[in-house]
């Protein structure tokens, strides 16, 4: 069995093959039959049994097979009653005979279904030659390699080296291999050949680092994607990176150079072509990383006001232990500020020698002074980010110290404090990109229309709520403090005040004074009054902190306060687990600057948008997420395990945390024994309706511990998502980066039913009854309001209409391709181009460019099988043809309505009084109101969306045609035709960008 033998060559597979095994035989009829198949030892066909045929009915000739599929992709699977129960992995299809019939199978593991694909393949492809083939792997690239290898290390010249000369070449080769792993492997050869002797020849070295060094995984796709071979040329490595890796722009040189840097063998590098071990040093490389790139820069906004982002925010940043007992330590801020926090703590209190200190008040044993804290802090404040940084003061000094307090900054800081007034003629703070290099202090400040030295000002800090909490006598009255003039002159746009009720603060709260929040009184916030909580916290900062029940300094769960839009959710650095995975996976986006643009429907003046929404947020497209957990490799021990030896059984789960319509979790197989390279080979889907706010989280546990099942994690923002074939780089429990750990994923992000590019932000289809209904726009109650929206009712059917059916079309492409709803149109074509051929091998179809679309014309009669996949072609580029054609004109009419009902929003209230609507009616009015002004842009939005992705599908369709060889027709001169019209769709597309904003 695979799991026994691991498979590194066509070789093993075609083995194993004609070994056989039993496969379950799928019938349109909803029948499932068990058969045992096997390839017949001359590789000219493929036999199973039992059968009710005749022996050599009960066949099918390799020379007749057209096609191998892999997954459930035929009519058969998809018709089929029990098609749910099968795997996606496990199933796979053979298409043969003139009408491509289906022989439809289900293998026991995707593992086995890998083998049969990838030795099929093998057979079909070199069926004119395949006895060349069983002579064996002495003259392959790899072979030659090993051998030039083995050469140089065997410096007597003898053909054979001691053990641990070998041992020590292959950990050279491969340095994630354990040396008592690779001797075991030498063992095993040396016993099967019955030899005494422990000197190893060149024969039995290649053998050894062969199955120890193939991921057989890595291997079928590499037989996958080079049609067959066992290298990548050029040519198949564009396309890998065009077609599944979602890379454009790629040029055969690129390719060349991946070639170069990667490929370990010298032949491979001059010849150009990636052998199994240099593609998989490609795959494990930072090229291949889920993070996007992109993401490691500053990629956002940064000129929006400080309300419109969550900011990175440290609770406690003194301590480096529990809050309870833990010593007060300046590496703390070192820690915290190192990992682009960009809010942090510094309670403050009278000290001696007139020095005002910081510590831990549960613990005074360990004091660190005001001033050696802030030059820590200015020497550290913008070395991973140059965005502002906030100074929360929790002020417990006499005046004279606070005076002191108040000089010490000035002198540290100098130009760096942020003190201008704010203007009253604003509306919203300044951005972080004007703030740059800024520090902001954020504390109390005396009444601006006062010329006191020193004042009385409410005190509303952690420790005041935490002694109101635990005092039986509490009145409710809140303790005043006194403030010097000095310290409160410091404070600028970051005012703290207390928090009453929402109706006061939209009336009477200033845009640059901030409310703090425990974390019990924003949780009742947030499940009481969601859309309220909301819609505050598009002008004003919110800072929630962890209750003060968590005398452990637990974390609080940030995704809760980040649905309703709060920007400063303080936690616990010193802390590590599940919360701050979330926090520190959060923050690694926009470059890990600490500022993240929060969605739009979060910052728009007028929008609708619930934290505890259960459905689609409206006018945002819900998206797919196809996540298939590969394999893992070199997985350690659970840190915290005792009495165990070093075996682990481990199996991956998959987090999804957001909004609460989006948070799932689903969860592999456990695999037995295996920390090295565990393959899963498990797909799972996802549905995601607001991407921006949601995130992914890996997580790697041993189903057979003692003590600890902890093995690593990997948090990522959806957005920063790589599609492809992809490599997690999995972090310890503590958030470091663990050296050769990691999962081996495929990613993928369609709309929800496989429509459109299989890449980011792409467009919802087909939508069911529910999610109708979150395009739909809602009545207020004011006819003449009501009347304005009821035009756009028309333009949003029309929009959606055209979105689904250009969808559909696409899909149906894809199903008659054979292919799953997460494959790119490239492949499409790719697919469609091989079927499209004369008896001559010659293509039957020729492209033919009419307006700047490409159709597919035939060159004389055709099958009925091509006809339908012509047919389902023509119908694919009439839909997208008619959405680019009208998209501009349906949306300028969603736009207008969309202006003339933002027109009324400084009436609304008017109007409603003079039509009797107060209290909740008057409320659901402004939320209707609210709601269909976030229908209509949402809806604008993804048809504007929706023409630039069909533009850019007939530019990729036709580039295909091309590099398929379909320009070619008799005649000739179709190719500079065809380049033109590239370059017209690329100025429709280029006109459609300038022309709008």
């Amino acid at each position: 069995m695979p799991s026994e033998k691991k498979i590194s060559s066509a070789h093993d597979c075609i083995s194993f093959m004609q070994a056989g095994c039993e496969l379950k035989k799928v019938r349109p009829n909803s029948r499932i039959y068990n058969r045992f198949f096997t390839l017949d030892t001359d590789l000219q066909a493929l036999r199973w049994e039992p059968s009710k045929k005749d022996q050599e009915k009960a066949k099918l000739d390799i020379a007749a097979i057209k096609e191998i599929r892999l997954g459930k992709n035929t009519e058969t699977f998809r018709n089929n009653g029990l098609a749910d129960q099968i795997c996606e992995d496990c199933a796979f299809s053979i298409l043969h005979g003139e009408n491509y019939e289906s022989l439809d199978l289900v293998a026991n593991s995707a593992d086995v279904a890998n083998i049969w694909v990838s030795g099929l393949r093998y057979l079909v492809s070199r069926s004119k030659q395949p006895l060349d083939f069983m002579e064996g792997n002495q003259n392959t690239p790899r072979f030659m390699w090993l051998k030039t290898m083995f050469e140089a290390a065997d410096v007597d010249g003898n053909g054979i080296m001691l053990e641990d000369t070998a041992v020590e070449l292959i950990k050279q080769l491969n340095p994630t291999l354990k040396e008592s792993k690779i001797r075991l492997k030498f063992k095993e050869i040396q016993k099967s050949k019955e030899k005494l002797t422990t000197r190893v020849t060149e024969e039995e070295f290649c053998e050894a680092y062969s199955e120890l060094c193939t991921r057989p995984e890595v291997y079928f796709l590499l037989v996958q994607i080079s049609k067959n071979k066992e290298y990548l040329d050029a040519n198949d490595l564009m396309l890998f990176l065009e077609a599944e890796q979602g890379v454009t722009h790629i040029t055969e040189g690129m390719c060349l150079d991946i070639i170069r840097r990667f490929e370990l063998s010298e032949e491979g590098r001059q010849k150009g072509f990636l052998t199994i071990d240099g593609f998989t040093q490609y795959l494990l490389s930072p090229e291949c990383d889920i993070f996007d790139p992109e993401q490691k820069k500053v990629a956002q906004d940064m000129s929006q006001p400080l309300s419109h982002y969550y900011i990175n925010a440290s609770h406690n940043t003194y301590l480096i232990e529990d809050q309870f007992r833990g010593p007060a330590d300046v590496n703390g801020y070192v820690r915290a500020l190192k990992m682009g926090c960009r809010s942090i703590e510094l309670d403050v209190s009278d000290g001696p020698d007139s020095e005002p200190i910081l510590c831990n008040r549960n613990n005074m044993t360990t004091q660190l002074s005001f001033q050696s804290v802030l030059e820590v802090v200015n020497k550290f404040a913008f070395i991973a980010s140059e965005y502002p940084l906030i100074l929360c003061l929790g002020n417990h000094c006499s005046l004279p110290q606070q005076k002191v307090m108040a000089q010490q900054m000035e002198k540290v800081f100098g130009d760096q404090l942020y003190t201008e007034a704010p203007l009253l003629s604003d509306s919203y703070l300044p951005s972080p990109e004007k703030l740059k290099r800024m520090i902001i202090v954020k504390g109390k400040k005396l009444p601006s229309d006062s010329d006191a030295l020193e004042g009385e000002v409410t005190d509303e800090d952690e420790e005041a709520e935490m002694s109101r909490r635990m005092s039986v006598e509490d009145s409710g009255e809140q303790k005043q403090i006194w403030l010097c003039r000095e310290l409160s002159d410091l404070v600028s746009i970051c005012k703290s005040v207390q928090h009453r009720d929402f109706e006061l603060s939209m009336k009477n709260q200033s845009y640059w004074e901030v409310c703090s929040f425990s974390e019990t009184g924003a949780s009742r916030i947030a499940n009481e009054y969601p859309e309220d909580f909301v819609n505050y916290n598009k002008k004003f900062l919110s800072r929630i902190y962890p209750s003060a029940m968590r005398i452990d300094s637990s974390n609080l769960n940030p995704q809760d306060f980040w649905n309703c839009g709060c920007q400063i959710v303080a936690m616990n650095f010193q802390t590590p687990g599940p919360m701050m995975d979330l926090h520190t996976g959060w923050f690694l986006q926009n470059g890990g600057c600490g500022y993240v643009l929060r969605p739009s429907v979060m910052r728009d003046e007028v929008s609708y948008f619930s934290a505890n929404t259960k459905g689609i947020v409206p006018g945002v497209s819900p998206l797919a997420l196809h996540v298939k957990i590969i394999s893992g490799q070199n997985f350690p021990k659970p840190k915290g395990a005792c009495a165990k030896g070093d075996v682990i059984d481990p199996y991956v789960c998959v987090e999804i945390h957001g909004i609460p319509a989006d948070c799932a979790e689903q969860r592999t197989k456990t695999v037995q024994q295996n920390s090295d390279n565990p393959i899963f080979d498990e797909t799972f889907e996802f549905q995601v309706n607001l991407p921006e706010l949601a995130m992914i989280r890996f997580v790697v546990l041993d189903d057979d511990y003692i003590g600890d099942e902890f093995i690593g994690q990997y948090t990522i923002p959806f957005e920063c998502l790589q599609p492809g074939y992809r490599h997690v780089p999995l972090r310890s429990f503590v958030g470091d980066i663990m050296e050769h750990v990691t999962l081996f994923v495929h990613i993928a992000i369609t709309n929800r039913s496989g429509g459109g590019k299989g890449q980011k932000r792409s467009l919802s289809v087909r939508m069911g009854k529910k999610v109708r209904e979150y395009t739909m726009l809602r009545n207020i109650g004011l006819k003449t309001i009501d009347d304005v929206f009821k035009i756009a009712v028309h333009p949003l059917r029309e929009a959606i209409e055209m979105r689904d059916n250009m969808q559909s079309a696409i899909v149906s492409v894809k199903e008659l391709c054979g292919l799953p709803p997460i494959a790119s149109l490239k492949q499409c074509l790719l697919t469609l181009s091989s079927r499209l051929v004369a008896a001559d091998s010659s293509p039957s179809v020729v492209l033919a460019m009419r307006d700047t679309f490409p159709y597919l014309e035939p060159l004389g009669a055709v099958p009925d099988v091509q006809k339908r996949m012509l047919a389902a072609y023509d119908l694919m580029i009439q839909e997208s043809r008619f959405l680019i054609e009208m998209a501009d004109a349906v949306q300028e009419k969603i736009v207008q309505c969309q202006k003339a009902g933002m027109g009324f929003h400084e009436e609304l209230h008017n109007l409603a009084a003079k039509e009797g609507l107060k209290g909740r009616k008057l409320n659901k009015a402004a939320e209707s109101f609210a709601w269909n002004i976030t229908v209509l842009k949402g809806q604008g939005d993804l048809l504007k969306s929706a023409k630039h992705e069909a533009l850019e599908n007939m530019k990729q369709v036709q580039l295909a045609c091309l590099s398929c060889g379909l320009n070619r027709a008799p005649g000739g001169g179709a190719e500079a035709k065809g380049k033109r019209s590239l370059e017209a769709i690329a100025e429709k597309e280029g006109g459609e960008d300038s022309g709008r904003p």
